[in-house]
């Protein structure tokens, strides 16, 4: 008498409940199953794939006699229980359906401990141990997406809700960047800004790094261009409210008090990691983001990347037959492909070529190395400046593109910046003058700092 468990269950119900096949065949892997059971499913899965129907137990059993993959042993048991997988039984299917998941769950993880085992032991011919957090990481990620699409006319309510909710966005404590975003950057999004050498992409980062903390975000800064200590540095003249050269000036105390003080006021934290430049691409970012949570229990709400054109790929490296095109916009499909995974915004910078930095009005087409790096990005700004408007201690904004709002609103606009504690601030102007001027206007432009987050901030 042949015992019936949840591989025949599985196996069976493939075999003779096409509704049910259609939905679980694309989630199941032959090496969930064991012994003869695994051999069978292949056959079913082949079958399927190049039939597109269901095997009769006659075709099903001539298929398998011209397998000669099967060993004798395995060929014979295959023979034995081929009458009980081929019995069309009713079955409840959401229980069915419900079980085979589980099963499916549970295997994932047994093996993924089990390769884990080989891997600790040095055994593996692959993997390292590295590589333990992401293969856990994968078993427990495995579910059944039963989501075939949104039905325009019949899901009318569920978009209407979705057009009423409240998306999770990281909001910036710059009143214009929240007006172009509606509110802050949600999730999942890939965010570049765009500028010439020392105009103040770092700077920018650096602020939105600050003011995310202030919130009470978690913020990983990922740095390939300044030391660790440098962008620390950074971030503590913004939060500290001290010109960035004055801070070596601090006795250890008074630095230290005043970085407690901070500690106190949010629940936040900023880690910072640096990478060699060139050298990190997005398996890395994702094994740091693995390693983070393990040790520290520390899950970011925004990832800064400072900056992309000096992130490697994960999937080509430069030369022969790959141009920069194809190498930037590669480098930027794996970030935004990082945000996707870890449902995280990622802000970025990208130089400008060489006549977009001496430009007042710069495009899209001033993107240097890639004009791919646009066509990925979800949101992407210019940041400008001359020396009118260093000396009015201004930086003019220009929106690119934009996917959360209507780019041609506020199309420009100015905000306040202080390079001595690294830090950009609203300020009050005439918008009108800002939006329908493409260059600067001559009509000197009140300087007056709004800041935000005062109660945070020394």
């Amino acid at each position: 008498m042949i015992t019936a468990n949840i591989e025949q269950t599985v196996l069976r119900n493939i075999l003779t409940n096409e509704s049910y096949m259609r939905k679980v065949l694309p989630f199941i892997k032959p090496e969930y199953f064991e012994g003869v059971y695994q051999q069978l499913f292949r056959q079913v899965a082949v079958f399927v794939a190049k039939y597109n129907k269901l095997p009769t137990a006659e075709s099903f059993k001539i298929e398998l006699d011209d397998n000669n993959s099967l060993s004798d042993e395995h060929y014979r048991h295959a023979v034995e229980i081929i009458p009980e997988i081929f019995k069309n039984e009713e079955i409840d299917e959401t229980w069915l359906y419900n079980k085979t998941e589980k099963w499916c769950q549970d295997r994932a993880l047994f093996n993924a401990i089990m390769e884990s085992i080989t891997v600790i032991d040095g055994k593996h011919q692959k993997l390292t141990k590295d590589s333990l957090p992401d293969l856990l990481q994968k078993a427990l990620a495995v579910s059944f997406d039963t989501n075939i699409g949104h039905d325009y006319l019949e899901n009318v309510l569920e978009r209407y809700a979705f057009y009423h909710e409240q998306e999770e966005r990281i909001p910036f404590d710059v009143e214009k960047f929240n007006t172009i975003t509606k509110g802050g950057l949600p999730n999942k999004t890939l965010n570049i800004a765009l500028a010439g050498t020392g105009v103040g992409k770092s700077l920018f980062m650096c602020h939105l790094a600050a003011s995310s903390l202030a919130l009470g975000k978690n913020v990983l800064y990922i740095t390939m261009e300044m030391s660790e200590e440098r962008i620390a540095e950074r971030i503590d003249a913004n939060l500290l409210d001290i010109p960035i050269d004055q801070i070596e000036n601090m006795s250890q105390d008074m630095f230290a008090n005043a970085v407690n003080r901070l500690k106190t006021k949010t629940n936040g934290k900023l880690i910072i990691k640096e990478y060699p430049t060139g050298s990190a691409n997005a398996n890395h970012m994702r094994a740091l983001l693995n390693e983070l949570k393990l040790k520290k229990g520390f899950v970011p709400d925004i990832i800064m990347i400072d900056y992309l054109n000096i992130c490697a790929s994960s999937r080509m490296k430069m030369g022969g037959s790959i141009n920069s095109y194809a190498y930037i916009k590669a480098i930027a499909e794996e970030l935004r492909g990082l945000a996707v995974e870890f449902n995280v915004p990622i802000v970025s910078a990208t130089q400008t070529t060489r006549t977009g930095f001496s430009s007042s009005d710069p495009g899209l087409e001033d993107t240097s190395e890639s004009f791919g790096l646009p066509a990925t990005a979800d949101l992407m700004f210019a940041l400008v400046s001359n020396e009118e408007l260093e000396q009015q201690g201004q930086i003019m904004v220009k929106q690119l593109k934009n996917r959360y709002n209507d780019p041609n609103r506020d199309k420009r606009f100015l905000v306040g910046i202080d390079r001595s504690k690294m830090r950009i601030f609203d300020t009050t102007c005439d918008d009108r003058l800002v939006d329908d001027t493409p260059v600067f206007d001559k009509t000197a432009i009140n300087n007056a700092d709004k800041q935000k987050f005062q109660d945070f901030k020394f």
